[in-house]
């Protein structure tokens, strides 16, 4: 039997994490999985030590403010896998807290792989002898991430985006239109304020605000959102009642991909989302809020201008983004009425989409299954 320790941070983790335990199960005939993880992973076979909503925060004053807690989980997981050795650990995304942990697990002896690179091409280049300390093996998720790692000596594999082989920008748009009971006749405008609470928080009122500002001067539209749970849709109707309770919105769970389907255009918290947006080749408009100490914090460590995916990938703006004290009702609304009357920035943006779209399309899943079993049965820590 193969045993596999596992770490995902929040709902993106979830997904890839199943989807390469569903891989490697074609390839292994007895698997065992542990760790950390959401709604997916525990379908696919996991064993959840502790639930994934105990680990996702947003930021550094966040995590400060959980510090205890998340520290506490963190050395009972190093505990409990170096006494229960597994083949190997796997940590996807979360790297301030699985970066710790794999440092700890591979001293110990345990082989180490880090799904998801954290973005040392952004900010916070100094990570990458953390990085070194840590991980035998890093997945990348991005060509330009290959140069970074082999250039410090880090064994690493570009396996592409697992989203890019899923999602298929050619389906059919009014099928899931009648499945969600959603009109034809109007403009789709989906409002995505992420997937944390923390977020939500900072994101779904200007999201909301701006919504009921582009409507008042366009009746063609309808509003639609997608909440991971029953507790973020409740935290996002609270606030939608406060700020705007005439508005009429259209919410479900766990229905994100269908609800970006069906969008003509989508305002969104910066994140995978976008990835996910573009993947869809759905025009986008993002928008952000950090509390004041994470963004000064950020802000001063940053190396690239962008904050959104679609963007850092083309090297250039192609998504409009309002970040901070940009994120406003007003200049959201402005925007969206603003794309809402240029077919010729919306087809460029599409344009745009598609040429990045075919770079991360590699079969992820499976290249990723590959690497690891080549870890798995190589003599890295003899």
């Amino acid at each position: 039997m193969i045993r596999i320790g596992l770490v995902a941070g929040e709902a993106s983790g979830d997904i890839l994490g199943a989807g390469l335990i569903n891989e490697l199960g074609k390839e292994i005939k007895n698997i065992s999985v542990e760790g950390v993880g959401g709604a997916k992973l525990a379908k696919s076979g996991m064993n959840i030590l502790y639930p994934m909503e105990r680990l996702s925060v947003m930021g550094f004053t966040e995590a400060v403010s959980r510090y205890r807690e998340l520290k506490v989980m963190r050395d009972d997981l190093i505990k409990y896998f170096i006494k229960n050795p597994p083949d190997v650990f796997i940590g996807i995304d979360a790297p301030d807290f699985n970066l710790f942990l794999e440092k700890s697990l591979r001293e110990a002896g345990i082989k180490t792989v880090h799904y998801v690179s954290p973005s040392i091409y952004a900010w916070r280049e100094y990570r990458i002898k953390k990085i070194k300390k840590s991980v035998d093996l890093m997945l990348n998720l991005f060509p330009f991430e290959t140069d970074i790692y082999s250039k410090h000596g880090i064994r690493n594999c570009y396996v592409g985006h697992p989203l890019a082989d899923k999602i298929k920008n050619n389906i059919n748009i009014q099928k899931i239109k009648t499945e969600l009971k959603l009109p034809t006749d109007k403009k789709i405008i989906a409002l995505l304020p992420g997937s944390r609470i923390s977020e939500i928080k900072k994101i779904a009122a200007p999201l909301l605000n701006a919504a009921e500002l582009s409507n008042k001067s366009n009746t063609n539209l309808h509003f639609v959102s997608s909440l991971v749970n029953d507790k973020s849709l409740k935290c996002f109707e609270e606030i939608k009642k406060e700020v705007v309770p005439g508005l009429n919105v259209d919410v479900f769970i766990d229905k994100t991909y269908q609800v970006m389907a069906s969008a003509d255009i989508i305002m969104l918290a910066s994140g995978t989302a976008t990835l996910e947006a573009m993947l869809f080749n759905k025009p986008m408009i993002v928008a952000y809020r950090l509390s004041w100490l994470t963004h000064l914090i950020v802000k001063l460590l940053a190396k690239i201008p962008y904050a959104s995916l679609p963007n850092i990938l083309a090297g250039k703006r192609i998504v409009p983004e309002y970040l901070q004290y940009k994120c406003t009702s007003k200049n959201l609304s402005n925007e969206l009425n603003d794309l809402l009357t240029s077919n010729e920035k919306i087809e460029t943006m599409k344009t745009e989409f598609s040429d990045l779209t075919k770079q991360l399309i590699q079969g992820a899943d499976k290249q990723a299954a590959k690497a690891i079993m080549e870890l798995i049965n190589s003599e890295v820590h003899a």
